[in-house]
This record gives structure tokens, C-alpha cells and sequence, in this order.
């Protein structure tokens, strides 16, 4: 449980959390847009403050139905972000949320040390070989078809024998090519409905087969908010709740807008597994 980002050895078996960074003019919740570098450097500060372990950057905003980026625009908004980071907190671990190996391989050289891509290599055949090739860790997703079309492709014979199948088959391919540092990132909210979900969650532990670390990405996504009739801004008390259950299953890292209560719910899950 321990993955190698730039040369220093990350032990994953206590959980960590990954900070958000959305340098996007349109995620699905507003106040983690950040678009100008004097926003984006404020919000990196107060999450190394409040305790993040990780920052993951992205330039492509991708729930159901998202409006297609081309990858120049990503680019724009990416590499910037990256180099903006590191100069200002160097030693900042940063992650970079894109399913383009071109992106990836600018951002790596720019100091990314991190790999979280939503399409698991499906987007882009070249992206394993990439990650191969400059030996980052690799966050693999499920999802299916696209960001414009996964929210019609969540029929399963079966939910979770379906998706541990295809992390079998990228976990496969992932060390054929010789990827060291593999996450799973069981993909909430990508080609599911809300019940779906839920069940995912709720039988998350599963996931403990691949004996790999799991990254849960629940933070005030629609299964919250709908769920509860309000709205992503007023997700966040839903969202710790859901982050204890993750923790609960197993989860080695939580992805999330609200770093300081993501830390506190850490602390306090290790206080009771001591």
C-alpha cells in the first residue's frame, strides 16, 4: 500500500486526502471553479493547511453531459496550474485528472507526479504507455463510453462482478506494460444511477481483492444532493458522511472539495481503529 510520487514512498494503508482543483470555468459545483492563478494559489495554500496530502488538477470538466474541452484549452488551463503550484509550494504532490496521455506527459514533465485518469486508458490508447514510460502512479477509473455519454450506459448483468472484471483487465494490461503504482478509483457517479451508487458503496470492500489501494471520489456529487433534495453547495455535511462509510470499506484515499473536514474524518475514523 505504498506508492513511489517523485522518489518518496507514500504509505497508503492510513488514509490520505486529495484536494480539488478545478481550473475549469464550469464544474458541477461552483465554488471549486478556479481560473485565475491568485484563486487557484489561495485554494492550494489553505488545503496544504487544512492537511492534504495530494492536489489533483484538472482542466476538463467531466460530469454526465459535459461539454467537450479541446486538448489545447486543457492544456491552457493545466500546465499553468502545475508550474504556478510548484513554484510557489515545491513540495506539493500534485495529481493531474486527465484522460489524454499528451496532457499527461506535458503535465509530468512540468512536475506532475501524479496520474488520475477517469477512462482508465479507454479515451487514449496511448495513456498506459505514457504512464509506463515516466513510472508515475496511475489512478484507474471505471467508467463507460464518454463524459457525454456514460449517463445511458449504466445496464449491468451484474454491478460489482462487472466492474472488478474490468479492473482485473486493466490491472492486467497496466503491468504487462510495467506500471509499478496502480490505484483503483471505483468511479461514483460515471455510468451509474443513483442506486447504483449506493450499492457500489455500500459493497465497496470488494474492492480489497485487487489488493491495491481505492480512491473514493463521493465529494457533493448527485448521489448526495439528490438523495437529500438540496444541492451540491449544501452537499457537504451528506459528503463526510459518505467519506466515513468509504473509509469504513476500505478507502486509502478521499477525493474531495473540503479538505479540512476530509482530514478531521481521517483523524477520528483512525482514533476508532486504533
Amino acid at each position: 500500500m505504498t506508492i513511489n510520487c517523485k522518489g518518496e514512498l507514500i504509505d497508503l494503508s492510513s488514509p490520505k486526502v486529495m484536494g480539488i482543483i478545478n481550473a475549469t470555468p464550469n464544474s458541477f459545483y461552483a465554488e471549486s471553479r478556479k481560473t485565475s492563478e491568485k484563486d487557484i494559489l489561495k485554494q492550494v495554500e489553505k488545503m496544504l493547511e487544512d492537511g492534504a496530502d495530494f492536489i489533483d488538477v484538472g482542466g476538463y470538466s467531466t460530469p454526465p453531459g459535459a461539454p467537450k474541452v479541446d486538448e489545447t484549452e486543457e492544456l491552457n488551463r493545466v500546465l499553468p496550474a502545475i508550474e504556478n503550484i510548484l513554484k510557489q509550494f515545491p513540495e506539493t504532490f500534485i495529481s493531474v485528472d486527465t484522460f489524454r496521455a499528451n496532457v499527461a506527459e506535458k503535465s509530468i514533465e512540468a512536475g506532475a507526479a501524479i496520474i488520475n485518469d477517469i477512462s482508465a486508458g479507454n479515451l487514449d490508447p496511448e495513456m498506459m504507455k505514457t504512464v509506463a514510460k515516466y513510472q508515475v502512479p496511475y489512478i484507474m477509473m471505471h467508467m463507460r463510453g464518454t463524459p457525454q455519454t456514460m449517463k445511458d450506459l449504466n445496464q449491468y448483468d451484474d454491478l460489482l462482478q462487472d466492474i472488478l472484471f474490468y479492473f482485473s483487465e486493466k490491472i492486467s494490461e497496466a503491468r504487462a506494460l510495467g506500471i509499478n503504482d496502480l490505484i483503483v478509483d471505483p468511479g461514483f457517479g460515471f455510468a451509474k444511477n443513483i442506486a447504483q451508487n449506493f450499492e457500489l458503496l455500500s459493497k465497496m470492500e470488494l474492492f480489497k481483492t485487487l489488493e491495491l489501494p481505492i480512491l473514493a471520489g463521493l465529494s457533493r456529487k448527485s448521489l448526495i444532493y439528490k438523495t437529500l433534495n438540496t444541492s451540491a453547495q449544501e452537499a457537504l455535511n451528506g459528503t463526510t458522511f459518505l467519506n466515513t462509510i468509504a473509509l469504513s470499506k476500505g478507502a486509502n484515499i478521499l477525493r474531495v472539495h473540503d479538505v479540512k473536514e476530509a482530514v478531521e474524518c481521517t483523524k477520528l475514523y483512525a482514533e476508532l481503529n486504533k
